[in-house]
């Protein structure tokens, strides 16, 4: 693979040690506003919803209220482990008729769809499914907070109204967006310049800022009328409104229709210990076909040799040839959620408080800016999750109304033989599974804490025959891979990346720590007090 790298740069990023509470996610200021919550007395799950409405005003293109996802929930005081899932769902009322393949090849986006008239199942109010978010926040706060639903989302609103601190990351992921965002006004509007993605001053002494005030005045109105109001009253009837206006199918019917649903996490031993994981349309259920392969082999000394990346090889590939059988592609390269397409659009994040109950949450818009499409009246940028179904008719993930979305995301928490325990998750579309069972298996086979295991170089082995190696993995590693496997050596980057970006949370006999993927320029552990 070609490029321009540096084969020398190094780069580190600390983990987080504490006997407070942590909290670790893409951004710094979303992990900020949890942390004072944790600080402030609140409970992990305050945390939880607070940083969740944090992270859809600092980085929108990556979540927010407009989408969905799941959390995996550890209570200390009994022991328990619960899945709240807020994944998205179809339309009742969308018609596949609606979505005519074009016979242009596939799909430019996520998935290698046959590819549909106009992209609608791709961008703009046709590709809306929906969204789950703030009613799973609604549930764990009703479920364990301790603190105030307003005082939780207030964080949140003043994040919008500060607006996007644009740098060079957020120039970068912009221009990502920008060809699709600029057919829509709103979505213009909010995020470029003169329709071109807006750029950093280059004075120290100057800044450039995107305000979200359409955005903050909903998260507003969400602070003071409840979660509720998302789903039924005013607020609804626009959301409605907005996306039928711009052709799509949604209703204020199917969203006074939709909840987050309680589940039971699907429990997976692991030498010795469990990883609890979201079961049904998540990754979990591959995740455990991918542990259960791993428990066949035997792990040697005290970090992962050529024979260990060839497992995680094998067993990753593994996994994706069961978890695809129904609707992978032929050539065995371009199945579902091929990353080589185009970036995934998904933000984790995982907390642990004092008293050592855990969280592990992904959210996600699918997409890079989701549908692209903004809402005029609420400034609520949508998801494309009708781009997770299969355009052809006649498959076990065809696109019909009413119907859950199949996903990529698998946040769990775990515990090893001795009882320390981890929250996990990461973003990355297909490339978060791989991440998350080499990190487990970090933790779990080699007794690393985080530090160690997030500066660890690990393997991506979910496009089809296709395994892509990180260049700072040692020369033998390499070359037995390239050995055994269709090979590719990719440089650590930021964009386009070639890796999931994980963050975890860990506690072992009372102290917390934290971290997050080193090569994420926003993300941060940040802890309520110091070590």
């Amino acid at each position: 693979m070609a490029d321009n790298f540096s084969r020398n740069q190094q780069v580190s990023k600390p983990a987080v040690h504490s006997s407070g509470g942590i909290v670790v996610a893409q951004h710094r200021h979303a992990a900020e506003v949890g942390a004072q919550v944790l600080a402030a007395g609140g409970d992990c799950v305050d945390a939880v919803v607070a940083t969740s409405f944090a992270l859809g005003a600092v980085e929108p293109w990556m979540s927010g209220v407009g989408g969905g996802g799941a959390m995996v929930l550890y209570r200390a005081a009994s022991d328990t482990v619960e899945v709240i899932d807020f994944g998205m769902r179809s339309p009742a009322g969308l018609d596949a008729r609606d979505y005519p393949l074009s016979g242009a090849g596939a799909s430019a986006d996520l998935f290698p769809w046959p590819r549909v008239v106009d992209d609608r199942n791709v961008h703009g109010a046709a590709s809306i499914a929906v969204p789950g978010t703030v009613a799973g926040m609604a549930m764990a706060h009703a479920r364990h907070a301790r603190m105030p639903w307003r005082e939780l989302v207030t964080p949140a609103v003043a994040l919008a109204r500060r607006g996007v601190i644009v740098d060079w990351f957020a120039t970068d992921m912009i221009a990502s967006g920008a060809p699709d965002l600029r057919r829509y006004p709103a979505s213009a509007a909010a995020y470029l310049v003169d329709g071109l993605p807006p750029t950093a001053a280059w004075s120290v002494r100057q800044e450039v800022r995107l305000p979200q005030q359409r955005l903050a005045a909903t998260l507003d109105e969400l602070a003071a009328a409840g979660a509720q109001s998302f789903y039924q009253g005013d607020l609804a009837q626009s959301i409605a409104a907005d996306v039928r206006a711009g052709g799509g199918s949604l209703s204020a019917a199917d969203l006074a229709a939709y909840a987050a649903m309680p589940r039971a996490a699907l429990t997976i031993p692991y030498r010795g210990g469990k990883v609890y994981a979201t079961p049904e349309l998540t990754a979990g259920p591959t995740l455990a076909g991918v542990l259960r392969a791993l428990e066949a082999w035997q792990p040697h000394g005290s970090a992962p040799d050529a024979a260990a990346y060839a497992a995680f090889a094998r067993a990753i590939q593994a996994g994706y040839r069961t978890r695809l059988a129904d609707m992978g592609d032929a050539d065995g390269r371009r199945a579902i959620g091929a990353e080589h397409l185009a970036p995934g659009c998904t933000s984790h994040f995982s907390v642990v408080d004092r008293h050592g109950n855990m969280a592990a949450v992904t959210q996600t818009l699918l997409s890079i800016f989701g549908s692209r499409y903004v809402l005029p009246s609420s400034g609520i940028l949508m998801n494309n999750g009708i781009l997770w179904f299969d355009t052809e008719a006649g498959k076990t993930n065809s696109l019909s109304g009413g119907k859950r979305c199949l996903t990529n995301y698998t946040p769990v928490i775990a515990a090893d033989a001795r009882g320390a325990r981890i929250a996990l998750g990461a973003s990355g579309g297909r490339r978060i599974l791989p991440a998350v069972a080499q990190l487990l298996s970090f933790t779990h086979d080699y007794a690393m804490d985080l530090q160690t295991a997030f500066h660890t170089p690990r393997i991506d082995a979910s496009e089809g025959a296709t395994v892509i190696a990180d260049l700072r993995l040692p020369a033998a590693v390499r070359a037995a891979l390239a050995a055994e496997f269709d090979s590719v050596e990719a440089a650590l980057q930021t964009l386009p990346m070639k890796f999931a970006c994980p963050s975890a949370v860990a506690r072992d006999k009372g102290q917390n720590s934290g971290a997050t993927e080193i090569f994420l320029p926003w993300a941060e552990a940040v802890a309520e007090s110091p070590a």
